[in-house]
C-alpha cells in the first residue's frame, strides 16, 4: 500500500459520510466499491424514480452530492482524491472514480464543511422572518462558484413571487400524473423505522392554499396556529453551464457544498425541485432569471428551528465487494 492509497477502514468511513447526501424522496440511488487504485461511485437503477425522474437527473444530483461528501471525508483523513466523472464510456452506471491525490492536510474550510455533514438536512417547516446577512449570501455564492456552478439569489417580492408561481405551476403538472402521485406515496414513511424514504416527521406541515411555495404531502402534520410559511424567504437557484450527465453530477457536488455552507452558517434550507422536474418550467425559470445554462435546483434559505433528519442506510448496505 502506497502512502496515498485508500485502505478498507478509510473507504468505509468515507462511505458513511457519502450516504448522508440528499436525494429526491430520500431514495438513496447510489452504491460504492473500492478498486485497487480508486473508489467508484455507482448509480443504483433499482432505486431510480421512473415517474419523478425519467431522465436520471435526480440520480446524478444525488450521486454528485454523495461524491462531494466522500471528497470531504477523505480530505479530512488526509487522503485527498481527484474526481473523474463517468470514467468508463462502456459502463455508465459508474458515475465517478475517485483516485488518490498527493497527501495534504485538510483546510479549515474542509474541516468545517465535513463537521456540518451530520447536521445538514432539509427543513420543510416555516422559517423565522430574520433576513440572511450579506456576508452569508456572499459565502453561498462563493460555494457554488468553487464547484464551477452559478447561484442566483432571488430577492424582492415580485421576483420571489414569480419563482413561486413557476413552482406551483410545475407542481400542478406533476400532480396530474397518477404514477407520480403513487410514487410519492410509495416513498412516504409513516414513522422513523425505515432506512429510506421521507418519514412524516420530516415532511413538514400539510400544504395549505396560502403557502408561497408548493409542499409535497409527505405527511398530514398540522401546523401550529400562526405558523404560516415566511412571506419572502431568501430563494436561490443553482445552475450549471450545461445539462449533460457530467454537468448534473457536478451540480450535485455544488449543491452539497452550498447546503453544507448553509449549515455551517447556522442557516437552514429546503429544496424545491418541482420547477426542475418539469422541462417547460425549468426553461421558464431560466428565462425569468435571465441566465445562460441550466437551473438544477431551487432552494429556500433562512433561519429556523432544527428540522427532522431523514434516515439512511448503513455503509454495509451500499458497498459492492469486488471479488479477488
Amino acid at each position: 500500500m502506497t502512502a496515498t492509497s485508500i485502505d478498507e477502514p478509510t473507504f468505509r468511513a468515507a462511505v458513511e459520510a457519502a450516504v448522508r447526501a440528499p436525494s429526491l424522496h430520500n431514495c438513496q440511488p447510489w452504491r460504492f466499491r473500492r478498486q485497487s487504485d480508486s473508489i467508484e461511485v455507482l448509480a443504483d437503477p433499482a432505486r431510480g424514480l421512473p415517474s419523478s425522474d425519467p431522465t436520471g437527473w435526480a440520480v446524478h444530483i444525488a450521486c454528485g452530492a454523495a461524491t462531494f461528501n466522500m471528497r470531504l471525508a477523505l480530505a479530512v483523513m488526509q487522503r485527498p482524491v481527484d474526481v473523474r466523472w463517468r470514467p468508463y464510456p462502456a459502463d455508465t452506471l459508474v458515475v465517478a472514480a475517485l483516485t488518490p491525490a498527493a497527501p495534504r492536510s485538510a483546510t479549515p474550510l474542509e474541516q468545517r464543511l465535513f463537521a456540518a455533514i451530520p447536521r445538514r438536512h432539509s427543513n420543510r417547516d416555516p422559517f423565522w422572518p430574520d433576513p440572511v446577512p450579506v456576508d452569508a449570501r456572499a459565502r453561498l455564492l462563493e460555494a457554488a462558484g468553487a464547484e464551477a456552478a452559478w447561484l442566483e439569489l432571488v430577492t424582492g417580492t415580485a421576483a420571489v413571487g414569480a419563482v413561486a408561481e413557476i413552482a406551483h405551476a410545475a407542481s400542478r403538472v406533476l400532480n396530474r400524473s397518477p404514477s407520480y402521485v403513487a410514487e410519492l406515496a410509495a416513498w412516504t414513511r409513516p414513522d422513523d423505522t425505515a432506512s429510506d424514504g421521507v418519514p412524516a416527521s420530516a415532511g413538514g406541515p400539510s400544504p395549505e392554499p396560502q403557502d408561497l411555495f408548493p409542499q409535497r404531502p409527505f405527511g398530514d402534520r398540522e401546523r401550529a396556529i400562526g405558523r404560516d410559511f415566511e412571506a419572502e424567504p431568501l430563494v436561490a437557484v443553482l445552475g450549471t453551464p450545461g445539462n449533460l450527465p457530467s454537468d448534473q453530477l457536478a451540480a450535485g457536488q455544488a449543491l452539497q457544498r452550498v447546503l453544507l455552507t448553509i449549515t455551517d452558517l447556522g442557516l437552514t434550507a429546503s429544496m424545491l425541485s418541482q420547477p426542475i422536474e418539469v422541462p417547460a418550467a425549468r426553461e421558464q425559470l431560466r428565462l425569468a432569471l435571465g441566465r445562460y445554462g441550466t437551473p438544477q435546483m431551487v432552494l429556500r434559505i433562512g433561519y429556523g428551528q432544527p428540522g427532522y433528519p431523514t434516515p439512511r442506510r448503513g455503509a454495509a448496505e451500499v458497498i459492492d465487494v469486488v471479488e479477488g
